[in-house]
C-alpha cells in the first residue's frame, strides 16, 4: 500500500507569491529526501509556472488567484499550477522554444522548454478565456522516497 501525501493552496497572482510557490514546493517534498538537482529543477518548474500565471493568464493582475495542488506518491511529486485565465490559443506553438506573446517584455519563451525539461512529464491544457492547467512529475530517486 502506498502512502499518498498531498496539499492544495490558493494565493494571489502577485510576483512576490512566486518565491512563496517555490518554498512551498521545496517544504513538501523534503520529506522524499531529494536531491539538490531534484529540488532545484521542483522550484524552477514551479517559478516558471507561477510566473506564466501572473504574467500571461491574468496580465500581471493581483487581485487574480492561482491554485497550486500537490500529490507525493510512490517517490514521485507531482504538481498542478491553475489559473482561471486568459488561456493559450494554441498549446503546441505556445511550447516551441523562444515562443512568446510578451517580447516587449523581455519574455524569453523558455517556460515551457524548461518545464518539460525539468520534468519526467509535462502537459498542458487550456481553453481561451477559462483558463490553464500544468500538471507536471518528477520521480524522486533517493532510496527513502523508494522505500516509503
Amino acid at each position: 500500500m502506498s502512502v499518498i501525501n498531498k496539499f492544495s493552496l490558493t494565493f494571489s497572482a502577485q510576483s512576490c507569491n512566486e518565491s512563496f510557490a517555490r518554498m512551498v514546493v521545496a517544504s513538501f517534498v523534503a520529506y522524499l529526501d531529494p536531491t539538490l538537482e531534484e529540488l532545484e529543477d521542483l522550484k524552477t518548474v514551479v517559478s516558471e509556472a507561477v510566473t506564466n500565471c501572473i504574467i500571461h493568464a491574468y496580465d500581471s493582475d493581483p487581485t487574480k488567484e492561482i491554485l497550486m495542488n500537490g500529490i507525493a506518491e510512490d517517490g514521485k511529486i507531482t504538481i498542478e499550477i491553475i489559473d482561471h485565465g486568459a488561456g493559450i490559443e494554441d498549446t503546441e506553438l505556445a511550447r516551441t522554444p523562444l515562443f512568446t506573446t510578451k517580447p516587449d517584455e523581455e519574455r524569453s519563451g523558455m517556460g515551457f522548454t524548461i518545464m518539460e525539461n525539468f520534468m519526467d512529464h509535462f502537459e498542458v491544457s487550456s481553453t481561451l478565456g477559462g483558463g490553464t492547467r500544468i500538471t507536471m512529475m518528477k520521480r524522486i530517486a533517493s532510496k527513502k522516497a523508494l522505500f516509503n
